[in-house]
Parts: structure tokens; sequence; C-alpha cells
């Protein structure tokens, strides 16, 4: 895409009290909860289903593909981690076989309380699970709500590939930085009111 270099974004902590936070069962996975990272304040929150990996096997810090796609479509349209904040309807990363609908249903909880915390001034849901989690609709597909600001949570919101289809099919590229660029667009709209 450009001569871009990723970097591994700061990570927000998880609150205290849901360090060890079992609700949901995903803790027997292993994984650990990633709150969110990039900028805490950022005026733009993107939501992904799920944390991609942060640290290798050895556990030495890394950006994985779907950080190192996403920094560079950002960078591409001119946005930065000051702009943004990422966030995931799961808050861990599964590592075998869920009740899906369940979980997402009961880590939505977590994603309501950081949107009430934050108050993002525009919303970024990246992947068709993240948008049909977010959107509470099992129907909601990516193809058919790009280039369109919705109001989902009373929240002006935009939708876009997933980072990953992106890299798996190079042929979405294109499309994924149009969305970017709706993103901006958008985004300069607002600042300007």
């Amino acid at each position: 895409m450009t001569d871009f270099c990723p970097v591994l974004w700061p990570e927000e902590s998880t609150p205290e009290h849901l360090l060890d936070c079992n609700e949901c069962g995903l803790d027997q996975h292993g994984s650990r909860m990633v709150w969110g990272e990039g900028n805490p304040l950022a005026p733009i929150m993107i939501i992904l289903d799920n944390p991609g990996a942060r640290e290798d096997r050895e556990g030495s810090p890394m950006v994985c593909g779907t950080r190192q796609t996403l920094q560079q479509a950002a960078n591409l349209v001119g946005l930065t981690m000051e702009d943004l904040y990422v966030t995931f309807i799961l808050k861990r990363k599964p590592v075998r076989a869920y009740d899906k609908q369940q979980v997402r249903q009961i880590c939505r909880t977590h994603l309501k309380q950081q949107l009430e915390e934050k108050q993002p001034k525009l919303i970024f849901c990246l992947g068709n699970v993240a948008v049909q989690s977010f959107f509470e609709n099992a129907e909601a597909e990516v193809k058919a709500l790009r280039g369109e600001i919705h109001e989902i949570h009373g929240l002006p919101t935009a939708v876009g590939y997933h980072p990953l289809a992106v890299r798996r099919r190079p042929n979405l590229l294109s499309v994924f930085i149009e969305d970017w660029n709706f993103l901006k667009d958008h985004y300069n709209r607002i600042k300007s009111y």
C-alpha cells in the first residue's frame, strides 16, 4: 500500500473489576482480555469482532496482519492513532469453539459500557461478524451497508470489510480504501460543525 511502517498501538488497560471476567466463558480459552488500543479519547471508534495477536508465542510484542492493514489504510487517508481507538465485541481472542451468539450477546455489555464512557463521534465497524453483532441483526452484511452512515445505538456508524478479508482477497483493497475515505470525509464534516 505505502512505505508506512505499522507499530503496536498502546493498549488501554482492562478495568480492574473485569480482569477476571468469566461471564461468557472465553476465560477458559486461555487468552487474556484486550480492552482496546490506540487513543482512548479518540473521536473515531473502530469495532472489530475480537482481538488478534499482540504477542508471538514467546510473548514478544508484534503487530498482526489485521493491525498492519488497518494502520496502513488509516495512514493512506490521513488518519492517525490520535484519531482512532480500536475495540472489540469480544474482549478475548477465542481459540476453540464457543456459542457465538450467546457469547457475543454477553460481551456486548462491555462494548456498551465503553460507548457510554467514551462517547465517540463516529463508529467504524469492520467485518460482517462485528457488523451483525453491533447492529444486532444476523442478516446485516458489509456489502449491502457500506458507503452510508447508519444510526446505531444513537451513534453515526460506517461499515467496511475486515482487514483480514482484504489481505486474503487483494481485489477488495480498493473498496477498503473507499470505505476509509468515506469515513474520513464524514469525520471531516463532523469536525467542521
